[in-house]
C-alpha cells in the first residue's frame, strides 16, 4: 500500500513537474499576480520590485556555484574519491544503502548545510555506482532529504542570528528582543535535538521503505560510470610548464590559507559556529589544491566540474526577483510575505503560535528560499507577537527555522547542487521528496504542539 502511494507520487510529479527553470518562471508569475491585490501595488511597481531584486543574490549565487564546483573537484581527487568509495562499501543491501546515505547526509547537514549538500550527493552517486540494484533517483532524493534538518543545526542562520546584538537589539526582531538567545535554547535545546533525532530516523526508515521492486529500479545512467583515464602529462620543459606543474607553488598557497584558517578559528570562539559558507568554500579550495598537488592539475579539475553549476547560474537571479516581490511593501506598508505571516498570527493562541510560525514559514519558503531572507521578512512580525502571547522567542525562532527547511523538500532551489552532481532533473527526485515533506511535516507539527510545551 505504501509503495503504491509512493509510486503514485513519483508518477504524478514526473508527469506534471516541469524543469526547475520553468517551475521558477511559474512561481514568478504567481507571486507577481498575487502581490497586486495584497500589497496594493500596481503592475509597474511590482515589476520594479522584481527588477530591483533580480541581482540581490549575486554573492550568494557565486557562493553556491563554488560549493558545487569546488566540492565536485575535491571529490574527484584520487585520495578523496578513495575515502568516499570506502564509505560507499559499508551498506550491503539496496534499502540499507538508502538509509545509510540518508543518515550520513542528515548528520552532515546538521553540522553544516553546504558541506552536507555536497557530501550527501557525492556519497549517493558513489553508492549507486557500486550497486546497480539501488534506485538512482531514490538514493539522490535520500541524500537531499537530509537537508530537512539543516536549519535546526549548527549552521542555521536564524538561531545563529539570535546570538548577537546590533545597536542594542537582536537583528530582525522588530526591536522586540534586547537580549541574545544562546544556542543552548535553540539548536541544543533538548526538544530540538529530540526532534532532529526522530526526523532523521523516520526519514531514513521511510526512504528505505520507498525502494521500488527490482523490476522497477532505475539504475544509474551508464554514462556516469565512465571514468576517463588520467591524462598523461608530458615532462615540463619550458619555464611556463614547470611553473604550472610546481608542487611548491600549490603548497605555498595551502600554507597561507591554513595559517589564516587557524587564526580565524582561534579568534571565533566556537569552531562549529564559525563554519560559514565562505569558510567551507575556502576549506574545499585549499584541500582541492593540496590533493591535486599541481596548479595545472587543479585547473583541469575545476574546468571539468564547472559545467554542473549552470542551473544555479540561470535560476538564482529569478528567485532573487521573486524574493524582491515578496518583501516589497505597498503604500499601506503591507508586503506579500508579511501578509502571510500576519494571517497566521491573527488566528494564533499561545499553544498554537509555534505551530503557525512553522506553517507560515513553510509557505513563505516556497517564494523566499533563503533562511536569512526569510528571517528578515518574518522575524519583525513574529517576534513582537511572540512576546505579546508569552511564547519563548527561542521557540518562535526555531518554528520559523524548521518551517524554512521543511518545504525545501518540494522547492528545487536547494536541490540544484545535488542535481548538478547527479546529472538528474528536479522531477526525478521530487516525487520521493514529497513523501519526506508529508512525514516530516506531521512529526514536526506534533512536536511543536506537544513536545515543545513540555520541554521548552
Amino acid at each position: 500500500m505504501f509503495k503504491k502511494f509512493t509510486n503514485g507520487c513519483v508518477k504524478l510529479v514526473q508527469k506534471f513537474l516541469p524543469d526547475a527553470f520553468v517551475f521558477c518562471i511559474i512561481l514568478t508569475i504567481i507571486v507577481f499576480v498575487a502581490a497586486i491585490p495584497v500589497t496594493g501595488m500596481n503592475p509597474i511597481e511590482v515589476a520594479g520590485a522584481w527588477g530591483k531584486g533580480v541581482w540581490g543574490l549575486l554573492e550568494f549565487s557565486m557562493q553556491m556555484a563554488l560549493v558545487l564546483v569546488l566540492g565536485s573537484a575535491l571529490a574527484n581527487a584520487p585520495a578523496v574519491k578513495g575515502l568516499i568509495r570506502r564509505l560507499a562499501a559499508i551498506p550491503r543491501t539496496a534499502a540499507g544503502s538508502i538509509a545509510f546515505v540518508t543518515v550520513v547526509a542528515a548528520v552532515c547537514n546538521f553540522i553544516n548545510w553546504g558541506f552536507g549538500l555536497i557530501i550527501g550527493a557525492l556519497l549517493a552517486k558513489e553508492v549507486a555506482k557500486r550497486s546497480r540494484s539501488v534506485d538512482y533517483r531514490l538514493i539522490i532524493a535520500a541524500a537531499y532529504s537530509g537537508f530537512v534538518v539543516w536549519h535546526s543545526g549548527i549552521s542555521g542562520s536564524i538561531p545563529l542570528g539570535m546570538t548577537s546584538l546590533k545597536d542594542g537589539v537582536v537583528a530582525n526582531t522588530g526591536g522586540a528582543l534586547t537580549e541574545i538567545v544562546p544556542v543552548s535554547q535553540t539548536i541544543f535545546a533538548p526538544w530540538n535535538l529530540i526532534m532532529v533525532a526522530v526526523i532523521i530516523a523516520a526519514v531514513a526508515f521511510v526512504n528505505a521503505r520507498m525502494h521500488p521492486e527490482a523490476k522497477d529500479v532505475v539504475s544509474i545512467d551508464p554514462a556516469l560510470l565512465i571514468e576517463e583515464p588520467p591524462k598523461e602529462r608530458k615532462k615540463p620543459e619550458t619555464v611556463a610548464e614547470k611553473l604550472e606543474s610546481s608542487i611548491v607553488l600549490s603548497y605555498l598557497i595551502v600554507v597561507i590559507g591554513a595559517v589564516y584558517l587557524g587564526y580565524y578559528f582561534i579568534h571565533s570562539g566556537s569552531v562549529l559556529n564559525a563554519l560559514s559558507l565562505n569558510i567551507v568554500n575556502l576549506i574545499f579550495l585549499l584541500l582541492g589544491i593540496a590533493f591535486y598537488k599541481t596548479p595545472i592539475g587543479y585547473v583541469q579539475a575545476i574546468t571539468e566540474a564547472a559545467g554542473s553549476a549552470s542551473g544555479i547560474i540561470l535560476q538564482f537571479p529569478f528567485y532573487a526577483g521573486i524574493q524582491g516581490i515578496m518583501v516589497a511593501a505597498g503604500a499601506a506598508g503591507v508586503s506579500l510575505a508579511g501578509a502571510i505571516s500576519n494571517a497566521f498570527v491573527s488566528i494564533s493562541t499561545p499553544r498554537t503560535f509555534p505551530l503557525f510560525c512553522y506553517l507560515a514559514a513553510g509557505i513563505v519558503n516556497f517564494f523566499v528560499p533563503s533562511g536569512g531572507g526569510q528571517w528578515a521578512v518574518q522575524g519583525p512580525i513574529m517576534m513582537p507577537a511572540s512576546l505579546a502571547l508569552g511564547v519563548s522567542p527561542a521557540v518562535t525562532a526555531m518554528g520559523i527555522a524548521w518551517g524554512d527547511a521543511w518545504t525545501n523538500m518540494l522547492q528545487p532551489f536547494w536541490a540544484l547542487p545535488a542535481l548538478g552532481i547527479a546529472g538528474l532533473g528536479a522531477r526525478d527526485i521530487m516525487g520521493y521528496c514529497a513523501i519526506t515533506l508529508i512525514v516530516t511535516g506531521i512529526i514536526t507539527a506534533l512536536g511543536f504542539l506537544f513536545l515543545v510545551p513540555m520541554l521548552a
